[in-house]
């Protein structure tokens, strides 16, 4: 069956009926780039203030155990788009690469069923998908024409909330719609000191264990409030547009990320922070308010969601799973005892390795342990220290780091043992490897061997004798890293 008519049958008479009648909930997915879960004032942070997913929060769900597949922008927006794990999606497991078009995304099937579809700012990318044959972006046709003068250069410019309420005055009349709204904050680029001329304070500021509690890093932490702050600006502001046209309470507001701060040992990295993502939900009559939900929920479980939502079943080459029946429940806490298991991984993020060699890691999240296999351990995990650490975005925290030359270097850019395990009750900062631990041996086994036959059941090609796969795939980028720009250089 083609890829057209395949879409066309997906949805069904179910679809059909629901489009005809106009009653299908609405959809706004509001995505950060480089937002660390509970990074929200509703935690009693008080270096940063987002009263506006607070409210979502307030008015809706949070969800506690919230994770991608693979904590780098196109690996996980491909998740989420496709409905896959990151290793199930062919050239799109690595960072700037290509989209591959076999896969359907929820995106098309809405629209294919009756929904008016659109984005603003970041949908998935970085990488290429016009080969690939589409027409736009995956996450849909965009909505750019906003701008907003730059506040300082290398920041991105779209005036998203404006994007949005323009999207709604083109939206034909009494057609439902889902809009991806792309922040690119609070991705880097920042300028150094902005936090603390806001009016910001250092002694507000509780650096992560794995960071020295340090005035510079402190700093870092402020700058990157601001940017959060403007994504809550923006959704307020949505949210505004809704209540005016008076669509708030029939649209399912969604708030969330694609992995953890762009800071060393996070963004990039299978450690805790790096993919475990903030997620709040709002739709009165569908989501009781003031819920918190524990159950593990994964960015591939998006698609196959908001499919339920609009009644289409999803498609087939979905391997997430929905859960409206979480929405839907009036229970917090642990409501479904069997979402207690999360698999992630990575194949190649960026460049800077001998070959462009990535750094293949896979891990398995229980409520109680996080286990990881390095499968090269004798590289280096934050890319090579000749080039620069590549896999770890340029800030005033990095420069601080690779100047310390300590414990606290060795965290962030040091190499890693074949395996890790972190018991993330009493050490989410994944500070003590236990993999060593007598007592926990058994332990250890019974996770690698689930992790292994998890993995084989979904058919990730390092599980079934083909990891070659992942060592073919083009870098789309700039390749001015590239280990053979590298040793040109050096000549």
């Amino acid at each position: 069956m083609n890829r057209r008519n395949f879409l066309m049958s997906a949805f069904g008479a179910a679809g059909m009926a629901y489009a005809q009648s106009g009653k299908r909930p609405n959809i706004l997915f509001a995505i950060a780039d480089d937002w660390s879960h509970r990074h929200a004032s509703m935690y009693g942070h008080k270096w940063l203030n987002t009263p506006n997913i607070d409210r979502v929060a307030k008015e809706g769900v949070t969800f506690t155990n919230c994770f991608t597949s693979n904590p780098k922008c196109s690996p996980c927006r491909a998740t989420i788009l496709t409905g896959r794990n990151s290793w199930q999606t062919k050239e799109a497991v690595s960072h700037f690469s290509f989209f591959p078009n076999e896969f359907p995304v929820y995106t098309t099937l809405l629209e294919q069923s009756g929904y008016f579809v659109g984005l603003t700012g970041k949908g998935w990318g970085p990488g290429e998908f016009r080969s690939m044959g589409f027409a736009h972006n995956p996450a849909g046709k965009s909505w750019d024409q906003a701008k907003l003068k730059p506040k300082y250069k290398g920041i991105n410019t779209n005036d998203y909330s404006t994007n949005f309420e323009l999207f709604l005055k083109d939206r034909p009349a009494n057609q439902p719609f889902c809009f991806w709204m792309g922040f690119t904050e609070p991705h880097r680029f920042y300028e150094e000191g902005s936090g603390l001329r806001a009016g910001k304070r250092l002694e507000d500021v509780q650096v992560a264990g794995y960071y020295p509690n340090h005035n510079t890093i402190k700093s870092d932490y402020l700058d990157y409030a601001l940017e959060v702050e403007s994504n809550d600006h923006h959704i307020g502001r949505a949210l505004a547009a809704l209540e005016q046209r008076g669509e708030l309470d029939n649209t399912l507001v969604v708030v969330t990320s694609d992995h953890g701060m762009p800071f060393p040992r996070v963004k990039g990295q299978i450690y805790e922070e790096g993919f475990h993502l903030p997620l709040f939900a709002r739709l009165p009559g569908v989501i009781k308010p003031g819920r918190t939900v524990d159950d593990f929920v994964n960015t591939r479980d998006f698609g196959p969601t908001f499919l339920d939502l609009a009644g289409l079943p999803k498609a087939g080459t979905m391997t997430g799973r929905s859960f409206l029946d979480l929405l839907r429940s009036e229970k917090s806490g642990w409501i479904d005892e069997s979402r207690d298991v999360m698999l992630v991984g990575k194949e190649r993020h960026d460049i800077g390795r001998p070959g462009d060699a990535g750094y293949p890691v896979r891990a398995i999240r229980t409520r109680q342990y996080l286990y990881v296999r390095n499968y090269h351990p004798e590289r280096w995990p934050a890319g090579n220290p000749e080039t620069g650490y590549r896999n770890v975005d340029d800030s005033p925290s990095k420069s601080f780091l690779l100047n310390t030359f300590d414990e606290y270097y060795k965290l962030s850019f040091g190499k890693r043992p074949p395996e890790e395990l972190y018991d993330i009750s009493k050490d989410p900062d994944c500070l003590k490897n236990l993999a060593d631990d007598r007592t926990l041996l058994d332990t250890k086994r019974k996770l690698r061997e689930r992790m292994e036959l998890m993995l084989r059941q979904e058919e990730d090609p390092r599980m079934l004798g083909n990891e070659e796969f992942f060592d073919t795939i083009p870098y789309t980028g700039n390749s001015k890293h590239s280990w053979a720009n590298w040793l040109k250089y050096q000549q």
